[in-house]
């Protein structure tokens, strides 16, 4: 299973996302202090070069923005202001792609570093159809409305894309989405322009795969090798940056469920005193219960979604002894049991 992002905390990433949705909700009167209410940033800040973002703040925009808008298309209108420029250099890299080999290549093994809200993690081309599939960075909830507005954000921003990339003609042929029909679902036809389907196995884009052997309209090897240079560091640095949160939040995605540490195993696994961890994790306005219990809502949610595995098999996987203490953890967490939350993704 694919688990992103594990670091919430650092600022990596440029402020675009968050500018296309303060100029979004504009358009409806909302101003931006409203929308950026709680997040650290201003109008003008967001204007700067030096200013970077991370993923805590994207996600306290996307809830501002749920609970100020009027038209519940917002997060169309904001994801479809993502011109290719907008990623930077990984958006030039695409660009700049020699083949569509390369530009695939490019993609799958860089989406990481454009720090999307949802990210691609497969492509498949058979004949003449061809499919990208998605999972949501910001939560891996599907009845989370977070999870939709991500998913509308990135499909709308995807749209954007490729039709920078093959022309203004450019459609997909179907979309896919794996959350139940929502009120606003005539507006996803009317954007798209092509079949729509909900309650899927997985977020899929489909296309016709003759746009991909269109001739590229910008191809350039130099600036393609530079922006492959810049993502492969980027993500190599990855790991060494953020705050003491994000490296425990890591370490405890790494471990076998059944044996996750106790706190003062893992502040000697960071190399410092228990102490010490309690004391840095405070700092940053959490505890180590809090992160156990978020990762442990993670894989349970996950588990469910894309297993076959008993509450009572998903409950030892997670170290609870008790079956009854699990469930009273997840309805907590999500407001269901286990068994609705599953069947309500059926």
């Amino acid at each position: 299973m694919r688990r992103f992002p594990t670091d919430w905390e650092s600022r990596l990433y440029g402020p675009q996302r968050i500018s296309s949705v303060v100029a979004a909700l504009a358009e409806e009167g909302v101003g931006a202090e409203q929308v950026l209410e709680g997040v650290g940033l201003n109008a003008e800040r967001l204007q700067s070069t030096s200013t970077w973002v991370s993923y805590g703040q994207v996600l306290a925009v996307f809830r501002n923005a749920i609970r100020l808008a009027k038209d519940p298309a917002w997060a169309f209108h904001a994801g479809a202001r993502m011109h290719l420029t907008a990623y930077g250099m990984y958006g030039y890299g695409i660009l700049s792609s020699p083949t569509h080999e390369d530009q695939i290549r490019f993609v799958m093994k860089y989406n990481r570093a454009s720090g999307g809200v949802a990210r691609i993690v497969d492509f498949l081309r058979e004949g003449m159809a061809a499919a990208y599939t998605y999972e949501v960075a910001l939560t891996s909830d599907p009845q989370d409305s977070i999870y939709r507005f991500a998913l509308e954000f990135t499909y709308a921003a995807q749209l954007r894309v490729c039709r920078d990339l093959y022309g203004a003609d450019f459609n997909f042929s179907s979309v896919s989405a794996v959350f139940p029909k929502p009120a606003h679902a005539e507006f996803y036809e009317r954007f798209f322009d092509c079949p729509v389907h909900f309650l899927q196995p997985v977020n899929q884009l489909h296309m016709d795969a003759s746009w991909l052997d269109l001739p590229r309209r910008m191809p350039d090897k130099v600036t393609h090798l530079m922006a492959d240079e810049f993502c492969q560091q980027f993500l190599a640095d990855l790991p060494h940056v953020g705050g003491v949160a994000s490296q425990v939040r890591h370490a405890l995605l790494e471990k076998t469920p059944l044996h996750f540490p106790t706190i003062d195993l893992m502040a000697d696994e960071l190399g410092m005193q228990a102490r010490t961890l309690r004391r840095r994790l405070e700092a940053e306005d959490t505890t180590y219960r809090e992160l156990l219990s978020s990762v442990r809502k993670l894989l349970a949610i996950e588990y469910l979604r894309k297993t076959r595995m008993t509450t009572v098999e998903i409950a030892a996987r997670l170290g609870y002894n008790d079956v009854a203490n699990f469930r009273n953890a997840f309805t907590r967490w999500t407001g269901k049991t286990p068994q609705s939350y599953r069947m309500m993704g059926k």
